[in-house]
């Protein structure tokens, strides 16, 4: 008997938990529809910032012959993470309130292959004038308690409707493989329960000494990197290329110099 009531207690638990409250389900009813044409704004915001970024990987390839961007991810926050941000934060649970007090239902994020790229990619992203930034706070130059490191933008883009332009928010994570690495491993130790105090504490200091181990193989590859670059240009000056000769310009050349010429009078 005792076994019946727990199991329906954590039943019980289980459903409160992962089901929408009665005011969300009654908030859902009475704007769904509106509800389903924000989240395709946000949609519709993600692909322009995705196209920015991938335009200007492109540009800097052509220049420079390498992709300072190794990887696109974005996602648009679930119904649920919405209501419960709105829920802790205090935020009036309308459509106008979600859509000005939520500024991460928008995500997209930028895996860089050196922290430099980051803030290059950063600084050209926000020389656009149809971009307005919002929120700057960089956790590469002041790291969380954590370890975690990551630049975060909050930036307002315009999109083009049947009538109207509007403009939406979207967060921009901007980070390399190693931070993105630490942070994807981070995140699925972090919620791991039944775990000792004495415990937990030791295991977030070793994730925060990974972290700062990480940071520093970023500086130290992108220090090679730039050695690298500079031993090229050295290279290509003290041994500029030569105008390549084509066979047919050889062969041409030794015409004129002998007096033959391959055209008949």
């Amino acid at each position: 008997m005792l076994l019946e009531e727990i199991l329906k207690q954590e039943q019980e638990r289980f459903i409160k938990e992962n089901l929408l409250s009665d005011e969300m389900l009654e908030l859902l009813k009475e704007n769904i529809m509106p509800f389903n044409t924000l989240m395709a704004y946000y949609r519709c915001a993600i692909m322009e910032v995705e196209t920015k970024f991938k335009v200007l990987n492109e540009e800097f390839s052509l220049q420079y012959d390498r992709n300072p961007i190794e990887s696109i991810k974005s996602r648009i926050k679930s119904m649920d993470g919405i209501f419960k941000k709105a829920k802790k934060k205090n935020i009036p649970i309308t459509m106008e309130g979600i859509e000005e007090g939520i500024r991460d239902i928008a995500g997209v994020r930028v895996i860089c292959s050196f922290p430099e790229d980051i803030y290059m990619l950063a600084d050209c992203l926000l020389k656009q004038d149809d971009i307005v930034l919002v929120e700057r706070k960089d956790y590469i130059k002041n790291p969380k308690p954590s370890g975690y490191r990551s630049l975060h933008l909050i930036i307002e883009i315009p999109i083009f409707l049947q009538n109207e332009k509007k403009m939406m928010k979207v967060e921009v994570q901007l980070r390399t493989i190693a931070m993105d690495f630490w942070a994807s491993v981070e995140h699925k130790v972090r919620y791991k329960k039944n775990i000792p105090d004495s415990e937990a504490e030791q295991l977030a200091a070793e994730l925060s000494s990974c972290a700062d181990q990480i940071a520093a193989m970023d500086n130290k590859m992108e220090e090679i990197r730039r050695r690298i670059a500079e031993a090229e240009e050295r290279e290509a000056e003290n041994n500029p290329p030569k105008q390549p000769q084509t066979i047919g310009g050889v062969m041409l050349k030794k015409r004129l110099e002998s007096g033959k010429f391959p055209f008949k009078k």
